[in-house]
């Protein structure tokens, strides 16, 4: 397992080639002391028997996908589900991957990219895909572009699922959230989208202007509503840590874990858009190619 780490004046990144995983993200909080923004292990083979994609890349699609598979051109493509739920690319999927370190940039604006090729019918996605993440550093910024082609019609969803801090206190409840989210994707219990977009209005769920989480838990696909404002901010008074996501993506998942104080916010297409006609598609033909781009931006208050 190879570790590769990249910096600015104000940000340091450490990332694995196992998973493309975003292994520790350090940063300065108010009294100017390290902070990983990240929750994360120290010791990188501890990620081997990690089941919660810390950090990860994942793909080839993020999020649930229902009935077993999916449809592209009248043919039916058969997937791995449990409970009815095909999750996170599979039983092994790219964030359990060795992916290549193709570049390493040390410089004003340091990065790294990392390529996987996943082969047809693994996981039993159709067509040889070739994926590609970067990492790179602008000043106070972490930029991550995903890109995938393919040899023949797939679908595609990526999207980096790091737990991040803003703070070292052991609740989220006074961490301050704002989304630019006025629907949000109607679930079943089960957590798979009904197909249909609902308000956030009058529900716990409504984060247009900004508020403390307090004993609000998410686990819910929230769309953007545009790739020019700023998608979600979270920030802490006790650290004075803030962070900015922008995205060219339309949905966000934004998920608060159980067990540890966290916050993943998941850039990428809707959960199941390959089975739901209401979402924008996440079919890629060859000739196409697939690109998002997720900006992460710390700040103090």
């Amino acid at each position: 397992m190879k570790q590769v780490t990249i910096s600015t004046p104000f940000i340091t990144l450490i990332v694995l080639n196992y998973g493309a995983i975003i292994q520790k993200l350090l940063i300065k909080d108010k009294e100017g002391n390290s902070f990983n923004a990240v929750v994360g292990f120290d010791f990188p083979n501890n990620y081997i028997k990690d089941n919660i994609f810390l950090g990860a890349c994942v793909g080839r699609f993020a999020g649930r996908i229902s009935n077993g598979g999916f449809y592209i051109d009248r043919q039916f493509y058969h997937l791995f589900e449990q409970k009815g739920i095909h999750l996170h690319g599979g039983q092994v999927g790219f964030g359990r991957k060795e992916w290549q370190i193709k570049e390493v940039h040390h410089g004003r604006q340091p990065f790294v990219t990392l390529t996987y090729e996943s082969k047809h019918l693994e996981e039993g996605y159709p067509g040889n895909l070739t994926a590609a993440v970067t990492y790179k550093l602008i000043n106070n910024a972490l930029i991550i572009t995903h890109q995938a082609s393919t040899d023949r019609a797939t679908v595609v969803n990526l999207t980096n699922h790091s737990y991040f801090k803003v703070d070292h206190a052991p609740t989220i409840n006074n961490w301050r959230l704002k989304l630019n989210a006025s629907q949000m994707a109607e679930t079943f219990p089960n957590m798979l989208p009904t197909g249909k977009l609902v308000a956030t209005s009058n529900t716990s769920f409504d984060f247009l202007t900004e508020k403390e989480l307090g004993s609000t838990r998410l686990n819910t696909p929230f769309k953007v509503e545009s790739s020019s404002e700023v998608a979600a901010r979270i920030s802490s008074d006790k650290s004075g840590i803030s962070l900015e996501v922008f995205t060219d993506q339309p949905a966000m998942v934004v998920y608060t874990p159980a067990t540890f104080p966290a916050i993943c916010f998941e850039t990428q297409n809707f959960p199941d858009a390959p089975n739901q006609a209401n979402f924008p598609s996440s079919i890629l033909r060859p000739g196409e190619h697939y690109k998002n781009e997720s900006t992460f931006i710390f700040d103090l208050l």
